[in-house]
């Protein structure tokens, strides 16, 4: 039974890294993060050894940036399309805010409301305001995009170290 037990474990992880990785579809959803505890019960289960730390370290960095591509993908595509600096900082404190207040698209909503509203009162032009949120929106799909694609970083990471490492 040990055996066998042993043998499906990896199986098992690499499951829970193909759901996390599925949830980077929705940019709701903490993917990278799913995908990193993923690996750390894998680290710890195998023995945290150096070779461990090394590729924990590897999929730290690559979940860390990963989620940080999203915020500046968001803002970086709201600025380009005129949008102010207070009404991006504003949009992130939504995020963030919707996020935890009204799970799970509170803070898509929140940003994209403060980002409008902020702009609107700025510059008393809805179209305007339109036009640095439609930003902002399409920045968030190219973080969706970004997010996967470190995503499946991690996941080749982690089949590295499944695969030759163990």
């Amino acid at each position: 039974m040990e055996n066998f037990l042993n043998a499906a474990f990896p199986w098992v992880i690499g499951g829970v890294m193909l759901a996390g990785l599925a949830m980077l579809a929705l940019p709701i959803l903490p993917g990278l993060w799913v995908m990193w505890i993923a690996a750390l019960v894998y680290a710890i289960s195998t023995g945290f050894g150096t070779t461990a730390i090394i590729f924990m370290v590897l999929i730290t960095i690559l979940t860390v940036v990963g989620g940080l591509m999203d915020n500046i993908l968001m803002g970086a595509n709201a600025r380009v399309s005129g949008a102010s600096w207070l009404s991006i900082g504003v949009a992130l404190v939504g995020a963030v805010v919707g996020s935890i207040l009204l799970p799970p698209v509170g803070g898509l909503v929140l940003a994209l409301a403060g980002i409008f509203l902020v702009e609107y009162l700025r510059i008393k032009d809805w179209r305007k305001a339109l036009e640095s949120t439609k930003g902002m929106a399409l920045g968030c799909g190219w973080g969706v995009i970004a997010r996967f694609g470190f995503g499946v970083l991690v996941m080749i990471v982690w089949l590295i170290w499944a695969l030759v490492f163990s």
